[in-house]
């Protein structure tokens, strides 16, 4: 699965790929065609990488790094190009002068990159030979021109020129023909240089993308997470980013939560505005950062590899399908259930399912669930407000009201009772006093 084909999760994906500072957008679109990561030592060296970078970022003159970072800003896609290059086509101006270009940052960057010990971490190939090519007058300039070095018939033809301008027409047409052939020839010598010019081109994106991860870990307060070797997923002061800019815009603190999962169910109880579905987002965030080679928004983190990521998050009408929203949510927890039976490597995190149907059928559906799902080891984290027999699943409930202030930590409790608390929360909210007293009476009343 490619980046590209998740970033519009609802975990907010994008969020942090839009606060990426990318300098190319040669860069952007690698990042977006990169497959998620499913086996841990793949993930592993990735992450030691990003370590190099961080340190890079820690450790180096921030003049230097702005060089680096300004250089990187230069880079452009010339795939098309090199593919021509490779199928032996004569290539036009235009497209040595790419080459050349891609020639000169790539020894560039390889310069700056060599001062701090960082060559050693992104093999950067060594294009001199490619600028030897297309700089025979050594000007170490990005521009391209066929030049008088290239062919002394050239020169001469072009001397005669400029002393018998009448004679240009039948001149530049001869002129013409020696700049095809010494094209060709160019093309020809550059050639073999194919997979380096291509492996230039793409070392340059990787570095655009570390260098970006990498600031965005020190910007954010991102961890480096622990590759878990037991199954189980653990965080401690894990946050939401987006929603923790939102709560600082506004003059309010995110509270950050610690939770710890295995391939046991985990059921998350708690009132509605409890907090159950920004766990969830950010728990399905992390997984997809994590097997994307990002910082993780914890203070530490241990997380175990999935194949598959499920996020059914309720309320997704799907109007070209024609389905309503429980429907669509019915259909999207089937897929789960039907992968479930086929793969062992999944993570499934489930927001409220059937809260759109009638209580006394939502709850069946729920209890019923996780009864499917827990013979299936597999890792499955399900959010709910209904009263429910949570059977062997592990149950956390969110802490709730505290001396008046709402608290979001996870508390371990031995049911999937629900707590009470949604006319605390309205009037936390100065809903109609009259309203809310009326509620409380009618509770009273039937207890």
């Amino acid at each position: 699965m490619q980046l590209k084909n998740v970033i519009d999760s609802p975990c907010a994906l994008r969020f942090m790929l839009d606060r990426l500072e990318l300098q190319s957008g040669f860069a952007r679109r690698c990042l977006l065609d990169m497959e998620m990561l499913t086996d841990a030592s793949g993930i592993g060296d990735s992450y030691d990488v990003l370590h190099h970078f961080v340190g890079f970022l820690a450790t180096t003159d921030p003049v230097r790094v702005s060089t680096l970072l300004f250089k990187l800003q230069a880079l452009k896609d010339i795939s098309t190009t090199i593919k021509n290059l490779e199928h032996n086509a004569t290539l036009e101006d235009i497209e040595l002068f790419e080459v050349k270009h891609l020639a000169i940052l790539t020894v560039d960057v390889k310069g700056l990159l060599h001062e701090q010990g960082m060559d050693r971490v992104v093999e950067v190939p060594d294009l001199n030979e490619v600028i030897a090519i297309l700089d025979p007058d050594g000007l170490k300039i990005a521009t391209f021109y066929i030049y008088d070095s290239y062919c002394q018939q050239l020169r001469d033809l072009r001397a005669k020129m400029r002393q018998h301008p009448e004679l240009n027409d039948q001149l530049l047409l001869e002129a013409s023909e020696i700049e095809l052939e010494v094209r060709a020839d160019l093309s020809k010598k550059l050639q073999p240089f194919a997979p380096a010019i291509r492996q230039a081109l793409l070392a340059l994106a990787h570095i655009d993308i570390y260098l970006a991860k990498a600031v965005q870990m020190k910007q954010m307060g991102l961890c480096f997470p622990v590759i878990s070797s037991d199954g189980n997923s653990r965080y401690e002061g894990m946050f939401h980013p987006q929603v923790k800019d939102a709560l600082e815009s506004r003059g309010r603190r995110f509270q950050p939560v610690d939770i710890s999962y295995g391939l046991k169910p985990t059921l998350i109880t708690g009132a509605n505005m409890g907090g159950k579905t920004v766990v969830l987002k950010t728990l399905t965030l992390c997984q997809y950062l994590f097997q994307f080679g990002f910082g993780i928004p914890a203070r530490s983190a241990s997380i175990d590899v999935k194949s598959h990521i499920f996020f059914c998050i309720g309320d997704e009408q799907s109007v070209e399908k024609g389905l309503s929203s429980f429907a669509a949510e019915m259909k999207n927890i089937d897929a789960v259930i039907k992968a479930s039976r086929k793969e062992r490597k999944i993570l499934a995190l489930v927001d409220e399912p059937a809260r759109t149907t009638n209580p006394t059928e939502g709850a069946a559906l729920v209890a019923a669930l996780l009864q499917v799902l827990a013979a299936a080891d597999m890792s499955l984290i399900l959010t709910t407000h209904y009263d429910i027999e949570p059977g062997d699943a592990r149950c956390l409930r969110v802490k709730g009201f505290d001396n008046g202030v709402m608290n979001y930590s996870l508390v371990e409790v031995h049911d999937g009772e629900v707590p009470q608390e949604a006319l605390n929360i309205a009037q936390a909210l100065d809903i109609d006093s009259e309203w809310i007293a009326l509620a409380r009476d009618i509770v009273n009343s039937n207890r």
